[in-house]
């Protein structure tokens, strides 16, 4: 399995729009063939600050993901609200 921490910091004035684009990824996501899990975490201490967690169950998996519609839409929006570190672990 795979699992990815996806660490999110927005712009001032842009939580909500990345927020809402995490949230419709999330539920994108979670519909895919290989989605073991999938949540969106928003900071109670830092404004701006998301948590995305995900977990594939191969790397053929993710790699489909990274390449369907609902992918490229929101995490376009996502990119363009603020910026992104990401970890990947194999397990």
């Amino acid at each position: 399995m795979i699992r990815l921490n996806c660490f999110f910091q927005a712009n001032e004035g842009r939580a909500a729009e990345a927020l809402e684009a995490a949230k419709a990824l999330t539920k994108a996501s979670l519909a895919q063939e290989g989605c073991i899990a999938y949540d969106v975490f928003e900071s109670a201490t830092r404004p701006g600050v998301l948590l995305i967690c995900e977990t594939w169950k191969d790397e053929a998996t993710l790699a489909a993901h990274s390449n369907s519609a609902p992918f490229a839409k929101y995490v376009a929006v996502i990119n363009g609200a603020g910026k992104m570190k990401i970890e990947k672990f194999d397990f």
